[in-house]
């Protein structure tokens, strides 16, 4: 079995596979103050619920976009399932070419999206994550990471409102219904949600048309989203094809399967000499 962490800034969304296959996934609170020995109980925890031999998992991958949390899973991997985890980063093999000015500022979320969204869908491809941040990234039929938008997410817009200013509240992050609000709350909602929805929408526009215009081919761009809202945003708008609430853990498992190639053929050709 594979066992494979997608840490985000809000959650760790584990997954299990076997065969290439998903058989379970999980969603964990990112806690930068939980320890490798807090985060094993948990895991331990909920492989025993699920029925699962924590012996059987070969290997573990992570995907990480918080640097403090790292240094506990590599631990945890080592002290509960004694194997060296596989980090997404310098040196791994993805199959991108990455057209970042900076190829390490591409966070190691958005490329394994990528991989899992063009080993999917195909390109030229656009590819949202609703999480913490909502990232828009543009793939090109060559599999080419030409690059993307960043804005801040729903959660983030919504804890803003409520700590900077004065009579604000917290709110759900649910549609009112309509934009033409009679009270406090439901105004709220209609500005986080339906402006959310109005932001997508013309990025999406924008980011096919450059898309379109990089690659001097009138194909169809493709968009997918992910990420825990991407559904709710998705009932709102026509410009998203598909939602893949799995994407980044799928990306992780073909990214595992790349490098263990890799590493397969490297070890045969040292036998041969």
């Amino acid at each position: 079995m594979l066992l494979a962490f997608d840490v985000g800034n809000t959650n760790i969304v584990l997954g299990v596979f076997r065969d290439g296959k998903m058989i379970t996934n999980w969603r964990l609170e990112t806690d930068n103050g939980k320890s490798a020995d807090e985060y094993g109980m948990i895991i331990g925890q909920l492989f025993e619920y699920e029925g699962l031999d924590k012996d059987e998992v070969k290997d573990v991958i992570i995907s990480t976009v918080v640097p403090s949390v790292l240094y506990t899973l590599q631990h945890l991997s080592v002290k509960y399932f004694n194997k060296k985890a596989i980090v997404i980063g310098p040196g791994i093999k993805t199959g991108l070419v990455v057209k970042y000015d900076n190829p390490k500022q591409v966070g190691s979320d958005r490329i394994v999206n990528a991989v899992a969204a063009h080993a999917k869908y195909g390109g030229p491809l656009i590819i949202i994550d609703f999480g913490t941040a909502t990232t828009f990234c543009a793939i090109s039929e060559k599999a080419e990471y030409i690059g993307g938008t960043i804005a801040p997410g729903l959660k983030i817009s919504s804890e803003a409102l409520c700590e900077k200013t004065a009579k604000l509240p917290k709110v759900e992050l649910e549609e009112p219904g309509h934009v033409i609000c009679r009270n406090t709350i439901n105004s709220m909602q209609s500005g986080l949600v339906y402006g959310h929805m109005g932001m997508v929408d013309y990025i999406v526009r924008k980011m096919k048309k450059e898309l379109q215009e990089y690659s001097g081919s009138n194909k169809e761009v493709k968009v997918i989203a992910t990420g825990g809202l991407a559904s709710m945003i998705d009932s709102g708008i026509d410009c998203i094809d598909h939602v893949d609430k799995m994407l980044t853990l799928e990306g992780l498992e073909l990214i595992y399967r790349k490098n263990k190639k890799v590493k397969k053929h490297d070890s045969d050709e040292n036998k041969e000499h």
